[in-house]
This record gives C-alpha cells, sequence and structure tokens, in this order.
C-alpha cells in the first residue's frame, strides 16, 4: 500500500522510534541518575504511536487516547496481534502518571518495571513495523 496513509503511518513510526531510542538510551544512566518515569513514558509513547500507525495505514479512525488497550481493540484486521501484544495495555498508567508527581502511598517506579516497560514498547514497536514492511 502507498499513499497518504502509508506516508503518514510512516510518520507514526518514525515518531514511535524516536520514543523508543529515548527509552533505550535513558535507562542506559546509571542509578540513581536514571529517571525511570522518563523512560517509561517513552516506552508507552512509542508503543501508542506504533499502534496508531497501523491504525492510519488501514483507514481506522481513532480518538485523541492514550489507553492503548482502546488502540488495540481497533486493530481488529490483526487478530494476531492483538493476542500477541495483550500485555501492552500495562504501559497505559505511564501516559499520564509517571508525567506528574507521586501521590501519596504511590510506589516509586523500579528499573526493572522501566526495562519490562521498554520491552514492551519494543515488542510493539517491531511488530508493527514488520506490518508495515511486511
Amino acid at each position: 500500500m502507498t499513499g497518504p496513509r502509508k506516508q503518514l503511518a510512516l510518520q507514526w513510526m518514525r515518531k514511535a522510534a524516536n520514543d523508543l531510542k529515548n527509552a533505550q538510551h535513558t535507562l542506559l544512566l546509571p542509578d540513581p541518575e536514571c529517571p525511570l518515569d522518563t523512560v517509561c513514558f517513552h516506552a508507552q509513547q512509542c508503543a501508542e504511536k506504533s499502534l496508531k500507525a497501523l491504525l492510519t495505514l488501514h483507514g481506522v479512525r481513532f480518538e485523541k487516547i492514550h489507553e492503548l488497550g482502546q488502540l488495540l481493540e481497533l486493530c481488529a484486521m490483526a487478530p494476531d496481534l492483538i493476542k500477541k501484544l495483550d500485555r501492552i495495555d500495562g504501559l497505559t498508567p505511564y501516559a499520564t502518571e509517571a508525567r506528574y508527581p507521586d501521590e501519596e502511598g504511590q510506589e516509586p517506579i523500579s528499573r526493572r518495571q522501566a526495562e519490562q516497560a521498554v520491552a514492551l514498547g519494543k515488542q510493539a514497536y517491531e511488530a508493527i513495523q514488520k506490518r508495515l514492511h511486511g
């Protein structure tokens, strides 16, 4: 498929790639200098923009939302992808919660959580990248 939808989908994927690079490179910083909340935010953004690329490619309209589960549900054209990426909705809270001061009693993000977030963001990016170029 070529044309304006494909071009816009590729633009979404470039933005997703930049978020993934930010998350991966920031995660290389040693503790305590590593802003784990920022890592998780960029991992979530990578997954979100990747899903929006796929939806754009297939002409599926979506609202301006950050809910990965809702975006994934719109990917009916790719049921295998929905199954493969069923865990990425766990990244959704990082779209907003990670950007604001911690609420009382909220546990800080651990390095392990940040590493898992990056792995999920990368999984979404790579799976959708294959669909766009496959």
